[in-house]
């Protein structure tokens, strides 16, 4: 079970959740598209909390606080403005993204401790794999000591509408890591982007998934699995 110490017990809810994964990549607009419908249906009442884990095709995407200076080559790949917090990231084949729409309202409403939900359940789906994933206070995602540095191995990003969450975390498993060169990813510089498999963790997919998934039931609820 993921670490629950540092993580306030509010944010655990006994109603499953649904979850689903998607087997091939999506593109962004129609995961937007998505997310959008599923936030309404759960503030509306019509729908069930969900985590839907997929890959998207090569894209950046630039958050809130995203500057134009970060964005190194504009025409590398596609760009795409989202009302995400955060600066720009890359998404591609390889990487995890699990979208979370949780209704915080009836988490205890403490977006700060959401956060810290998120960080612990990578911690711990990372450890599975032997990986030692940390926090930084001053620096989001989830890094690891590497090659006497740190490089990042996750990023997270989230929104917050009439109470419940959306968008979420990527984890890179085994990403192009050179994709990540047309962006200065999370506007950090001085640090590095790494992944399990450039770690030596060739893992499967469907492995890191279920990994993400016993780690979820132990922060936030148990799951249902949907097709």
């Amino acid at each position: 079970m993921a670490l629950r110490q540092d993580i306030p017990l509010s944010l655990w809810r006994d109603e499953p959740v649904a979850w689903s994964a998607s087997a091939g990549p999506v593109p962004y607009p129609e995961a937007l598209e998505r997310m959008e419908d599923s936030v309404a249906a759960i503030a509306a009442g019509r729908a069930r909390e969900q985590v839907w884990l997929l890959e998207h095709p090569p894209i950046y995407t630039a958050g809130t606080s995203a500057k134009p200076e970060d964005l190194v080559d504009a025409t590398r790949f596609p760009v795409f403005e989202t009302g995400r917090g955060g600066q720009y990231t890359y998404h591609g084949p390889g990487q995890r993204i699990a979208y979370v729409m949780l209704n915080l309202a009836r988490r205890g409403g403490d977006v700060r401790a959401f956060v810290a939900g998120l960080e612990q359940w990578l911690i711990a789906t990372l450890a599975e794999f032997g990986i030692a994933g940390e926090r930084r206070e001053d620096r989001v995602g989830i890094w690891v000591r590497h090659g006497g540095g740190e490089d990042k191995i996750a990023a997270l990003g989230i929104r917050v509408r009439r109470g419940i969450s959306f968008h979420g975390v990527s984890l890179n498993v085994r990403p192009d890591l050179s994709h990540f060169s047309g962006i200065v990813p999370c506007g950090v510089s001085d640090h590095g982007v790494t992944s399990m498999a450039a770690l030596g963790v060739n893992a499967a997919m469907a492995d890191v998934d279920a990994a993400l998934q016993k780690h979820f039931a132990g922060i936030f609820a148990p799951v249902i699995q949907l097709s």
